[in-house]
């Protein structure tokens, strides 16, 4: 993606050139000699993929809340998408403790 050094506007690929979308501006950036083409592409290769073990709570945010089970006040938390996109998300806690865990309702 490129953006116009003059306005900042996103720039869009228009016969071998990338130009300004801000017509008051017009600001064309040609392709370089040596390069082949405007667009970049990569090989996909093989995938990493990552594997958590043990304990996968650990790098979660915490905060300080009560945990109706223990009582102990820090608990890790995270945010989920559980209905509609037009409603809010859901946050959830997990004891740091005693590892009970609830959600946060509205």
């Amino acid at each position: 993606m490129e953006f116009c050094p003059k306005c900042k506007t996103m720039m869009v690929p228009v016969k071998g050139a990338f130009k300004c979308r801000n017509a008051k501006c017009g600001y064309v950036k040609e392709k370089d000699a040596g390069q082949e083409s405007l667009l970049s592409k990569a090989a996909r290769s093989d995938r990493e993929v990552t594997v958590l073990e043990g304990n996968t709570d650990q790098g979660l945010p915490t905060t300080s809340v009560r945990c109706e089970e223990c009582g102990h006040n820090v608990a890790y938390w995270w945010l989920r998408q559980l209905r509609s996109a037009d409603e809010s998300e859901t946050r959830f806690f997990k004891c740091t403790k005693c590892g009970a865990t609830w959600r946060e309702y509205d």
